[in-house]
């Protein structure tokens, strides 16, 4: 039994919920997105909160029940409050800002990365060794920040690179003598 998917979600005021099909659709504040269930799971809308049930208690149906659940909260989550993910970046001469409508990121390599932000993803870079990703979707935030950091993940030794704010970098001792 998921101890997740059992959970019904919860509508928030200023959220508008529509269930049709295996397809939720959310609309908020911050703006509209939308899901769709597998078909091994049936959602439905009652009093206000979206419950998710798997159709049969066959393996498949049980593992995408939670997450189906999951995915919902993150739709109303999304509309409403919206996601961030902070970047922080050390290394000497290593900096970020913003050109245009695009990410410029110097990571100590013979050139400048220019990062072409997707649509619905904002980017602020508040100094030039932090940068603050938000959007409505969990997932696409949680993929710009990964690709920002994959340009220079933090190395061991020195724990240079690009890291997610307040992420541990397990250092490494350099040879001795």
């Amino acid at each position: 039994m998921s101890r997740v998917g059992k959970k019904p979600v919860p509508v928030p005021a200023g959220v508008t919920a529509s269930v049709t099909g295996q397809t939720v659709k959310m609309k908020g504040s911050k703006g509209e997105l939308q899901f769709v269930v597998p078909s091994l799971v049936d959602v439905a809308l009652e009093d206000g909160a979206i419950t998710v049930t798997p159709k049969d208690q066959s393996k498949a149906a049980r593992s995408l029940w939670g997450t189906s659940r999951a995915q919902v909260a993150n739709l109303v989550e999304g509309v409403s409050k919206g996601f961030e993910k902070k970047l922080e970046i050390t290394g000497v001469g290593y900096r970020a800002a913003m050109a245009g409508k695009a990410l410029k990121l110097s990571l100590g390599y013979s050139h400048d990365i220019e990062y072409q932000i997707p649509a619905g993803i904002t980017i602020v870079t508040p100094k030039p060794t932090e940068i603050t990703i938000s959007g409505i979707d969990r997932q696409v935030v949680g993929q710009v920040a990964a690709e920002i950091r994959d340009y220079r993940g933090p190395e061991p030794y020195k724990g240079k690179g690009v890291k997610y704010a307040g992420e541990f970098i397990f250092r490494k001792e350099g040879k001795k003598k």
